[in-house]
């Protein structure tokens, strides 16, 4: 977990959310929040469903795994969670795009580091068609595929209420980070990326 906080400081991000599949067990292994540097490590989880995979936040530690993306996606809801259809478009793991038609989702990942440039476009055209806040996702397996596909937030995060309150209102956008600088009209104070490392 160290690897992983450095790596992302040195990338230049201000961010990192951990999302284990079907788990927020790495709240064990490493303190939520800012850390001492000032990087902000947030704990969520990517949820799989028959009709895709979600990435959540909120206080979803011990959330059973195994529930229809409905169902799940309304205990987020009622939880004043937040949802991302996460990688909608990827061929192995498509989402179905009834689910976010149902108003339960905050975002979509419109840009993930994993899939390939088609898969990314297409991803994309959920942004327009559903009405749906972009965001963008390393997907990061290895430290060398984390900060591909970060996401700019309107204001700065220091915490996974606030990044849960950000994603909610659709307060967010896909960036993208090469060489450890961002693209212009990136903010470095609010950049975060996901990883599952």
């Amino acid at each position: 977990m160290r690897d992983i906080l450095g790596f992302a400081r040195r990338m230049g991000l201000d961010g990192v959310c951990i999302t284990d599949h079907d788990t927020m067990d790495a709240r064990h292994d490493v303190r939520e929040g800012v850390q001492k540097d000032g990087l902000l490590l947030v704990i969520g989880m990517e949820y799989a469903t028959p009709q895709g995979d979600y990435l959540i936040f909120g206080p979803f530690e011990e959330l059973s795994p195994g529930m229809s993306a409905t169902e799940m996606l309304r205990l987020v809801h009622e939880a004043d969670g937040a949802a991302v259809v996460a990688h909608p478009c990827r061929k192995l793991r498509p989402a179905a795009p009834d689910v976010a038609q149902q108003g339960l989702v905050h975002c979509v990942e419109a840009f993930n580091g994993r899939n390939t440039v088609e898969e990314n476009s297409l991803a994309a055209t959920w942004h327009r068609r559903f009405k749906l806040p972009a965001t963008g996702g390393s997907d990061a397996h290895t430290l060398e595929e984390l900060g591909g596909y970060p996401t700019r937030f309107d204001a700065p995060i220091s915490s996974r209420s606030e990044l849960v309150t950000a994603l909610r209102r659709g307060a967010c956008a896909p960036a993208h980070l090469t060489s450890a600088s961002l693209h212009p009209g990136t903010r470095r104070d609010s950049v975060t990326s996901h990883a599952q490392l």
